[in-house]
Order: C-alpha cells, then structure tokens, then sequence
C-alpha cells in the first residue's frame, strides 16, 4: 500500500471537494468520524483503496489526537492532521461511483472493532 504524503493528501482532498457529480457517499454527509457501512446504500464495496496515512507498518503510531481548537474526535470541524490519532491510523479510500476520497481505520475496544470513515475535506487539513 502506498504511504500518502501531506502535500498529495491535500491535492486529492481539493480534487475531492471540486467533485460535483450526485453519490450516495455525498449524500450521507461523512464529516466526522462515524461507523461504516452507514446505511444499505453505502456498501464497502462502493470505496477502493489507493493509499495509508500510516507512515510506518512496523511501528506503534500515537494514540495522541489533535485539537487546537477544543474539538473532539466526532466533531465535524476537527481538524484532520496525519501524524495525530486516527488519521495517523487511516486508510485512504477513493468512491469508484464518484472519484471523492475518504479515510478509514479500525477502532478497536476491550470487545469489538468497527470501521470509521470521514470524508477528505481540505480546509480541516493540519500539517502538524
């Protein structure tokens, strides 16, 4: 899998958000971190990997998130930032209906793990 750096990680995000083509992934509206599949119109199988944010495959990545500006993880306005949790644990995924480009990474808890998705927005990007 291809590790995606910061500057291509802003160009797809603009290329995405420039997408004006109708699609069920832009209709259920991913700003903020939430569980995936979101509903029987949005399969797995509507996203492709094309890339990681994870810088190294064998190294532990911090769980350590970013927010300068008192967000949360579910807030639609936190900031996306590649070095911080989850991005820092996220899968790059492109729609193969509409072209636009999504993160994904597996939370995990004490019993059970779920697949988290967000959309790539280019003005929450955070090179920090």
């Amino acid at each position: 899998m291809m590790a995606i750096d910061f500057a291509s990680l802003r160009q797809l995000a603009e290329q995405s958000a420039a997408t004006s083509k109708p699609c069920s992934c832009a209709d259920a509206r991913m700003l903020a971190w939430q569980p995936m599949p979101l509903a029987l119109e949005l399969e797995l199988e509507q996203f492709e990997e094309v890339g990681t944010l994870v810088e190294d495959p064998f190294d532990e990545p911090t769980f350590k998130e970013y927010h300068p500006g008192a967000t949360r993880l579910d807030s639609d306005d936190a900031p996306i930032a590649p070095r911080y949790y989850p991005a820092n644990r996220s899968q790059l995924l492109r729609c193969v209906k509409c072209g636009r480009h999504y993160l994904r990474y597996t939370e995990g808890g004490g019993y059970f793990t779920e697949l988290r998705i967000r959309a790539l927005q280019p003005h929450l990007l955070a090179d920090a």
